[in-house]
């Protein structure tokens, strides 16, 4: 069987999960389309040098998101559909595949929007295709991963996810690397998490609760501290069978009290009043400055997750812990970040296209059969090393 594919965006993520749904997901057709038509043709061209043995059937195009009439041209006919573009798009870009009769999914990072799509439930079920939102990194693979953990135990408890991008050793004045967009890496950094503490739902203020983390050589301690959209709709989902569900993401030792100390400044405001009156736009000025100065395309990244599930499990205690390191791959040209993002969201792309996830607006820990994706990880290049 061969499925239709749209990806939507040709940025970092969109080109790799264009990549793996081509390699590894039984693709007749693959339509990647951005706002300028020069990205889209770059990343098509790009492509197919890597793709000459499979052949790969892949088309550019032109799409403006933010115009409906623009999107409807371009996924007409698809199966399923990938949005790598920014989230806040991503709920109308929902009602416009309910209304083509195409799946979607996409890399999400933000809880209101995804709650926003999934109430489409109803007209997603009865136009019998299927959306689930959040299914990159985290969100994504780590609550995958914290759902199948849960789902291996009698009386789970706890669940802690702990996941971050980083340089494969700090470098630069925050020991990072700026390997994913800057409004994301923000938005991140940004209003508060949202967990489970003693089986209720709390908020916690982002870039609070610093904690030492270690990972094998040659990463070593880091630091966690909480940020917003990590959990997705985890809390809401397990609400009532766990004690403890909570998202921090991992960085070099020393990145969170320089990150604090630029929101105090107000670094971060779009728009802040001098005492003279002057109007400053420090936002602006910064995504510049983290665009251009944490660049370092010499320096490979990697990418570290670890998904730790406690509990009881007939009638004893039971830890399950998931670990991911991914790497830069110097074949194709693909970071560390793009791979863990785009190729677990391609895998769910093609589960959707198989009719392996039923009609409707779920959750990914919900919608997704757990053990088969965990099987069919390996396939795409993904290999999560699991500990009881």
């Amino acid at each position: 069987m061969k499925y239709r594919y749209v990806v939507l965006g040709a940025g970092r993520q969109g080109v790799a999960l264009a990549y793996d749904l081509a390699r590894h997901c039984e693709a007749a057709h693959i339509t990647l389309a951005d706002q300028s038509p020069e990205v889209a043709h770059r990343a098509v061209s790009r492509l197919q040098s890597l793709l000459t043995e499979e052949g790969a059937p892949l088309a550019a195009t032109a799409c403006d998101v933010s115009q409906p009439a623009d999107v409807a041209r371009v996924i007409g006919g698809a199966d399923v559909v990938a949005s790598a573009v920014p989230y806040r798009f991503n709920a109308v870009l929902t009602d416009l595949a309910i209304a083509a009769g195409a799946s979607f999914c996409d890399l999400g990072g933000n809880t209101a929007v995804v709650r926003r799509q999934l109430a489409r439930h109803p007209r997603a079920a009865a136009a019998g295709v299927s959306i689930v939102p959040d299914c990159g990194l985290a969100p994504g693979l780590g609550n995958l991963l914290a759902a199948h953990g849960i789902a291996g135990m009698d009386e789970p408890q706890h669940v802690h996810i702990r996941c971050g991008g980083l340089p494969e050793s700090p470098v630069g004045p925050l020991a990072y690397k700026l390997s994913f967009s800057f409004d994301g890496l923000i938005n991140e950094y940004s209003g508060h998490g949202e967990f489970l503490r003693d089986g209720q739902p709390v908020n916690v203020e982002a870039l609070s609760e610093l904690e030492d983390i270690d990972f094998p050589a040659p990463i070593g301690r880091c630091e966690a501290a909480v940020t917003s959209g990590g959990t997705s709709t985890g809390p809401d989902t397990f609400r009532g069978r766990l004690q403890t569900y909570d998202y921090k993401t991992v960085r070099y030792p020393g990145h969170f009290a320089v990150i604090r100390a630029l929101f105090a400044l107000g670094c971060f405001d779009e728009q802040v009043k001098g005492a003279d009156g002057t109007v400053l736009r420090p936002r602006e000025a910064l995504r510049r400055l983290f665009e251009e100065r944490l660049a370092f395309p010499e320096v490979p990244d990697v990418v570290v997750l670890r998904c730790t599930v406690r509990g009881r499990h007939k009638g004893a205690p039971l830890t399950r812990q998931y670990d991911l390191l991914e790497w830069h791959d110097e074949r194709t040209g693909f970071t560390a970040m793009e791979r863990a993002t785009a190729f677990p969201a391609a895998l769910v792309a093609y589960m959707q296209a198989r009719g392996l996830i039923a009609p409707g607006a779920r959750p990914a820990e919900v919608a997704v059969p757990l053990q088969q994706y965990l099987d069919e990880l390996p396939r795409h290049g993904i290999r999560v090393a699991t500990q009881t």
